[in-house]
């Protein structure tokens, strides 16, 4: 399996776009003017999809719950560090059905949430290390930018 991810993004007008991976999937998003995703608000569904599938799948092989949901808040500033969020937050509303299975995948629930956060959710892991993010022009170096 290949390690490389890609996206590619084409403007459809202004300030909306459509990305497409690499096995034909799409996603329109823009500036949230016409109730459409935000990157910001992506980014969230990145962070809290990207550990919810990782305790589903460590949960659900013990229960399938009853009730799965998460909510993923942060609050966006602009300070000496530009603009960026903080005080990321993911909630996880997780309930098993009674008996030895349930309670088998409910032990399991907050090993699996740490495990996600320390180590497996490749989203998380990304904005917790220090990651470069390298911008180009037309695949050239742009001035400035380290």
């Amino acid at each position: 399996m290949s390690t490389d991810r890609r996206v590619d993004l084409v403007r459809t007008s202004r300030l909306q776009f459509t990305a497409t991976n690499a096995r034909g999937g799409t996603l329109s998003f823009g500036s949230g003017d016409h109730g459409e995703f935000t990157p910001v608000e992506l980014l969230l569904v990145a962070l809290a999809g990207c550990t919810g599938m990782d305790v589903d799948a460590i949960t659900g092989k013990r229960a399938e719950a009853d009730q799965f949901e998460l909510t993923a808040t942060a609050d966006k500033v602009r300070d000496e560090h530009g603009n960026h969020l903080t005080n990321i937050m993911i909630n996880f509303e997780v309930n098993f059905p009674d008996g030895e299975s349930g309670d088998a995948a409910e032990a399991v629930l907050p090993i699996a949430i740490r495990k996600s956060h320390d180590r497996l959710c490749t989203v998380t892991r990304t904005v917790q290390l220090p990651t470069p993010v390298t911008s180009t022009l037309r695949s050239a170096a742009v001035e400035g930018i380290d």
